[in-house]
């Protein structure tokens, strides 16, 4: 069962705008009532730093929070921090997510490269470890593309077949060329159906409002679901 709106304000008070605003979002796209494990990617590469100071990257996992009480019955988003390697992998909660994103990333120290295909195999190895039976909604952050494209393409093909869909989220003015070809990449000739999608946040990620986000994040999500239950991927 989802969350209620009484034990949000109850323990995350501050979240209770934003779980009304998913809650329409998610009606508008036919999610209300569908189950779901979120997580949150996290990128730390060296240009991300301008994102953790100004509350950017906190603020979506606020955003990432108010989602997944809909979708999820623990009030907690797994975290996967991801540079050149996996810095470190957490978790934000209803009783436990203020400033708690820029500690963390303080205390994971140096800020790398862009590893799309390290964070993306840490998200699988977490979910198949986790015995969940509800497939996996990943928002997947990032301001560019990966270090190793043939890699991330490698891995996103070979994660069709599971019971997870990552929603990319652009940060910053890069034009994200290799996450728009990703999107689009050929079913069936690349993978067995279409588990991405992707949109950018732009130079200032707060400055979209919170419905925006919100259909941007669930708009393709219920056709990858169709897909996947008539593969046989997420169970009918």
């Amino acid at each position: 069962m989802p969350i209620s709106l009484q034990k949000v304000e109850e323990t995350a008070p501050g979240l209770v705008g934003l779980y009304k605003q998913a809650a329409m979002s998610l009606e508008k796209h036919r999610l209300s009532g569908e189950r779901a494990a979120v997580y949150l990617v996290l990128d730390r590469s060296g240009s991300m730093r301008a994102f953790y100071r100004d509350g950017s990257v906190q603020h979506l996992a606020e955003q990432t929070l108010g989602l997944a009480a809909h979708f999820d019955d623990d009030g907690t988003v797994p975290l996967v921090f991801f540079s050149t390697e996996v810095d470190g992998v957490a978790e934000v909660s209803l009783t436990a997510y203020t400033g708690r994103i820029n500690k963390l990333n303080e205390a994971y120290g140096h800020m790398g490269r862009t590893n799309y295909a390290a964070a993306m195999e840490a998200v699988i190895d977490h979910y198949q470890q986790s015995g969940a039976t509800a497939p996996a909604f990943v928002v997947f952050q990032t301001d560019g593309g990966p270090s190793n494209k043939g890699e991330a393409t490698d891995v996103l093909c070979r994660a069709a077949r599971l019971p997870i869909f990552w929603q990319f989220v652009g940060f910053g003015e890069d034009e994200f060329r290799f996450l728009r070809r990703l999107d689009e990449l050929p079913v069936p000739a690349k993978r067995v159906v279409d588990n991405a999608g992707f949109f950018t946040a732009g130079t200032h990620p707060q400055g979209i409002s919170d419905a925006r986000l919100y259909d941007e994040l669930t708009a393709e999500f219920p056709e990858w679901l169709k897909a996947a239950r008539d593969k046989g991927i997420v169970r009918a």
